[in-house]
C-alpha cells in the first residue's frame, strides 16, 4: 500500500488560485516541482544527434530559459532562422524530487504543458516514449528510472532528463496556425513558437491517482455529471473508493461516494440549493458573476488516503436558439475581442503567468464579455483565469495548411486531446475547429472536405454535447451551431446596411458574402441560428514607431482618427435588430499586424475609458 500523500490545505489552495502559477488549475496536487527556467540546448540541423547517441551523455553549448521558443528573445537564444530539430538537458537534482513530494512508496511523474511539435524525452539515457502534438500535454511515469538510479550502491546524486523536438517549417500537415512557413512573418503570419513553450514540472502520487476530474452542468436538473479517471483499473478485490466533495466559498454544497470499479467512474451530484427554483440562480456562472464551485476528491483504498487532487466547475449552460446565444437559458449579446495570445519578447509563450492574468484583466477592461483565442491552443493558466475573472471564450485550432490524410488525421488527434483538456473550463462556451476554410481551401467544390468538416462538428459534438459549435468560423459553413461572418469593410454606413435587419443578413448569407466566398453550402437555410460578425475592424494604427510593413484593413491617422473609425464599425454592427453578436479584430498589435486596440506591449492606443465607452454599445438581444 502506498503511503498517504500531502493532503490539501485550502488556504494554500486559495495562495495557488491568487498566483495562478499551477499549470494544471482544474487537476491541483499541493507537491509539485517546477523546472522551468535555465536548461542546456543544442541545435541539431544535420539531425545527427540520435545516431550519435545525444540522449545519453547531454554535453549542449547553449544554455536557454524553457519555457520559451529559441525563436524568442526571452529564450536567451533569440535565433528565427530553420531549425528543425533541437535537443534540451536538465538536471533533476534531490531538491526538485523533494519538492515534487517523492519518497518511498510514491510515484515520480514528469509533465510537459505543450511541445511543439514532435517530442521525445529521456531520463538518465533510459529511453521514456515520444509525443507528437504541438498544444497538447504529455506526462511520463519516471519512478522506476529514477528508483533504479537511487537504490543501494548508486552514483547518481542528479538525474539526467533529456528531450529532442522536431519542428519541420515546411509541413503544412502539423497544425501549426499563424506560425509562418517563410524565414520571416509576411501577410498574417507570425514567427515560429518551435519546441517547449508551457511549463514542465514534476509530481508524484500514490500506485493508485485521479488523471482526470470532468465536470458537465445540468442546470435545469441542478446537478453536475462528474467524470473521474483513475491511472488504472482497480484489481478485483480492491476496494477503492471515491469521495467527492462541492463547496462555494467554504460552505459545502454536496457530497458523493463511489466505489471504483474501472478506469472511468461516472456519477451524478446533486446540488439540494438548486431545487429552490426562486434562488437557482445564486450559484449560476457568468461574466458579471463568476462564481466557481470547488470540487475535492479523495481517493481511498481500503479506508486508507492514497491521493486528493482539487478542481473546481462553474455551474452554467451555454447554447442557441431563436437566433439567440443563450447563457444560462437566456439570450446574451457576446461582444468579443479576437486575441493571437501573442507577445513579441517570448512568441506563443506567455512572457510569465502574471501576464496570463493580465491578458483577461485587459480585455474585461477594455468591455468585452468574450474572447475569440485565434489559431492556439492557450495556456490552461489564461482559461483558468478567465473562469475566475468571467470572459467567455471561443476555442478554435491551429489550422493546418494542407488537405491530406495525414493533416485530417493530426489535427482531429490534437483537436480531440484539446477537448478532453479543457472540457471542464466554464468560460468555454463555443468550439471551432475550423477557421476560413484552412486545411480546406475547395470546400465549396470538394465533398471530401465537406466531410471532413462535418466530421470534425461531429466529432466535438460526440465529446461534448453541451456547447455550440462553429464548423469553419467565416463563411462557407457546412453544419454550424452559429453562423459566423467575416467582414472587414470600413464603412460604417456600409456595415450598417449589411446588418441593419434580418432581412439584410439574410441576403448576405443566401449567397456569397463580404470576401467573396460563399456562405452557406448544401442548400442550408439560417433557421433560427444566430448570426455573429466574428471577424471586423481591423483598423491600423501604429501608436509607436511604424514598422515598414505595418498594415491592417483600414487605416487611422491619429489617435482620434482610430477612435472615430472604431465608434463608426462598432456601431454599426452592434446597431442591426438581428446579429447576436460580434468579434473585434483584434487585442494586440501583433509584429506586422498594427490594428490591435493595445499596442504590443498591451498600451491602450486611447483612453482605455474611451475604448471600452465604443465597445460596450448596446447590442440587441431581444428581437
Amino acid at each position: 500500500m502506498s503511503s498517504s500523500p500531502a493532503r490539501l490545505d485550502d488556504e494554500a489552495l486559495r495562495a495557488s488560485r491568487q498566483d495562478g502559477t499551477y499549470p494544471r488549475p482544474q487537476l491541483v496536487r499541493p507537491d509539485w516541482a517546477d523546472l522551468t527556467g535555465t536548461w542546456s540546448f543544442a541545435f541539431d540541423d544535420a539531425d545527427e544527434g540520435l545516431a550519435e547517441r545525444w540522449f545519453a551523455s547531454p554535453d549542449f553549448g547553449r544554455s536557454i530559459q524553457v519555457p520559451f521558443p529559441f525563436e524568442s528573445e526571452a529564450s536567451g537564444i533569440h535565433d528565427t532562422g530553420f531549425h528543425p530539430v533541437v535537443w534540451y538537458s536538465r538536471e533533476l537534482t534531490a531538491d526538485d524530487l523533494a519538492a515534487a513530494g517523492f519518497g518511498a512508496d510514491r510515484r515520480l511523474h514528469v509533465h510537459f504543458g505543450a511541445v511543439d511539435y514532435r517530442a521525445q524525452v529521456w531520463l538518465d539515457g533510459v529511453h521514456l516514449g515520444a509525443h507528437e502534438g504541438g498544444h497538447t500535454p504529455f506526462s511520463f511515469d519516471v519512478t522506476d528510472v529514477v528508483g533504479a538510479s537511487t537504490g543501494a550502491g548508486a552514483e547518481r546524486a542528479t538525474h539526467t532528463l533529456v528531450v529532442r523536438v522536431e519542428d519541420d517549417p515546411f509541413d503544412v500537415s502539423q497544425p501549426r496556425g499563424k506560425q509562418d512557413w517563410r524565414l520571416e512573418p509576411h501577410s498574417i503570419w507570425y514567427h515560429r513558437t518551435s519546441g517547449i513553450w508551457q511549463p514542465v514540472w514534476l509530481e508524484s502520487t500514490s500506485d493508485v491517482f485521479v488523471t482526470l476530474v470532468h465536470a458537465t452542468p445540468d442546470v435545469p436538473g441542478g446537478t453536475i455529471a462528474l467524470r473521474l479517471d483513475l491511472n488504472r483499473r482497480p484489481a478485483a478485490d480492491a476496494d477503492v473508493r471515491l469521495d467527492v466533495v462541492v463547496s462555494f466559498e467554504g460552505e459545502q454544497l454536496a457530497s458523493q461516494t463511489m466505489r471504483a470499479l474501472d478506469v472511468t467512474t461516472a456519477l451524478v451530484v446533486a446540488l439540494p440549493l438548486q431545487t429552490n427554483g426562486q434562488a437557482y440562480e445564486e450559484l449560476l456562472w457568468s461574466p458579471e458573476h463568476p462564481r466557481l464551485l470547488d470540487v475535492r476528491v479523495t481517493v481511498r483504498a481500503d479506508d486508507a488516503v492514497v491521493d486528493e487532487v482539487y478542481s473546481y466547475l462553474g455551474l452554467r449552460s451555454a447554447a442557441v436558439a431563436g437566433g439567440h446565444f443563450l447563457l444560462n437559458d437566456r439570450p446574451y449579446y457576446v461582444r468579443s475581442v479576437l486575441n493571437q495570445g501573442y507577445w513579441p519578447e517570448s512568441h506563443l509563450a506567455a512572457p510569465s503567468p502574471a501576464a496570463l492574468k493580465r491578458e483577461a484583466e485587459l480585455i474585461k477592461e477594455l468591455g468585452f464579455n468574450a474572447t475569440r483565442v485565434h489559431q492556439k491552443f492557450e495556456d490552461p493558466r489564461f482559461l483558468y483565469w478567465a473562469d475566475v475573472l468571467g470572459l467567455l471564450v471561443w476555442a478554435e485550432t491551429p489550422g493546418a495548411f494542407e488537405f491530406s490524410p495525414r493533416a485530417v488525421a493530426r489535427l482531429s488527434a490534437e483537436w480531440t486531446a484539446v477537448i478532453e483538456r479543457d472540457l471542464s473550463h466554464p468560460c468555454i462556451v463555443t468550439w471551432v475547429p475550423l477557421n476560413e476554410s484552412w486545411g480546406v481551401q475547395h470546400i465549396a467544390h470538394d465533398e471530401r472536405m465537406q466531410a471532413y468538416a462535418r466530421s470534425l462538428v461531429s466529432l466535438t459534438r460526440a465529446l461534448d454535447p453541451s456547447r455550440p459549435v462553429v464548423s469553419n468560423d467565416g463563411w462557407e459553413h457546412v453544419d454550424s451551431d452559429i453562423l459566423s461572418i467575416h467582414d472587414y469593410e470600413w464603412s460604417g454606413e456600409v456595415l450598417r446596411a449589411r446588418y441593419l435587419d434580418e432581412d439584410a443578413c439574410a441576403a448576405v448569407l443566401g449567397g456569397f458574402g463580404p470576401a467573396g466566398r460563399r456562405m452557406l453550402l448544401d442548400g442550408q437555410e439560417v433557421g433560427g441560428r444566430p448570426v455573429m460578425v466574428t471577424e471586423f475592424g481591423g483598423i491600423s494604427y501604429a501608436s509607436k514607431a511604424v514598422p515598414d510593413d505595418a498594415w491592417g484593413y483600414s487605416r487611422a491617422t491619429s489617435s482620434e482618427d482610430f477612435v472615430d473609425r472604431l465608434e463608426a464599425v462598432v456601431g454599426a454592427v452592434a446597431a442591426s435588430s438581428f446579429v447576436a453578436g460580434f468579434c473585434y479584430t483584434q487585442l494586440v498589435d501583433t509584429l506586422q499586424e498594427t490594428n490591435g486596440l493595445l499596442a504590443d506591449d498591451r498600451t491602450p492606443k486611447a483612453p482605455l475609458e474611451t475604448l471600452r465607452a465604443v465597445i460596450t454599445r448596446t447590442g440587441s438581444t431581444t428581437r
